[in-house]
């Protein structure tokens, strides 16, 4: 199974505020609107960083240069590995992989964590790659809507490729967000644009862009973090991450890929959910 679904990592929150700039984006959107707009939600230096780094990656890949050969442009190889095995019959046996979903449940103890959260339930779903398989989305949906959780995170990766229309993955989201009950929190992967940051939010998901937001329950309060991809993008920023969470305070992070749990670990956090190696991860 390509995808990572976690439920019963234990540590009801209340429903955030709509983001003015979290709104669908329209036919009549240009380019230049649409990068006003993530300005505004982002700042100029991370969508300049964002953007730079995915054409560089786009030309990488269908350009002819120096460096042009990358496993997503060699269709060759793809249709005979493809091939080869659907005579071994693995073809078939993966398809059924995909729709062959493991829930695990995980207690996790953190010793700072406030008594209105004791039992507090998250769903974590991480490396769904919807575009995949035209069938995966509402196989997914149907069995997340028996689960019983208090909110649900995404820790990227919802296109499979690295480039190129992401319309087909938004769709396979779309049907996913409309299963789940709970608010939703999320970051983006490697295999994510920027562009899809309003299209997923108009959806409901709150995308943590270095950004962290308090989760309240009674009165109590347990600070929720993201940042955005720290593997092949770097633009995760930890500090600015953790600017609005106090010093005492009982944190999560989420993250797509797990190389900074070092940083993150020195940098207050309790935990850390993640994924990229499609097993999910929790530092």
């Amino acid at each position: 199974m390509h995808a990572f679904i976690g439920a019963g990592v234990s540590c009801r929150s209340h429903a955030t505020e709509t983001d003015p700039m979290s709104q669908p984006q329209t036919a009549e959107d240009t380019r230049a609107e649409m990068e006003k707009r993530l300005t505004r939600r982002i700042g100029r230096l991370h969508l300049a960083q964002r953007l730079g780094i995915e054409g560089e990656h786009k030309k990488q890949i269908v350009g002819r240069g120096r460096t042009w050969f990358h496993l997503e442009n060699w269709s060759t190889g793809s249709n005979l590995i493809r091939n080869i095995l659907r005579l071994s019959g693995l073809y078939r046996r993966g398809q059924r992989n995909v729709m062959d979903f493991e829930i695990r449940h995980n207690t996790l103890t953190l010793p700072r964590l406030p008594a209105a959260f004791d039992g507090f339930t998250l769903l974590h779903l991480s490396d769904l790659h919807l575009d995949v398989h035209p069938g995966f989305p509402a196989a997914l949906a149907t069995r997340l809507r028996g689960l019983d959780y208090d909110l649900c995170v995404l820790t990227g990766d919802y296109r499979f490729l690295t480039h190129g229309p992401f319309e087909a993955a938004l769709d396979g989201l779309r049907h996913v967000c409309e299963a789940i009950h709970t608010p939703l929190y999320g970051v983006l992967g490697n295999h994510d644009s920027i562009r899809m940051l309003p299209a997923i939010e108009a959806m409901g998901v709150r995308l943590l862009m270095n950004e962290a937001v308090a989760l309240r329950r009674e009165d109590d309060e347990l600070w929720l973090a993201g940042i955005d991809d720290p593997h092949y993008y770097r633009a995760d920023n930890l500090e600015k991450a953790s600017d609005d969470i106090p010093l005492d305070a009982t944190s999560l992070l989420l993250a797509h890929s797990p190389e900074i749990y070092r940083n993150a670990a020195h940098a207050g956090f309790d935990a850390m959910l993640c994924g990229h190696t499609h097993g999910g991860q929790i530092c």
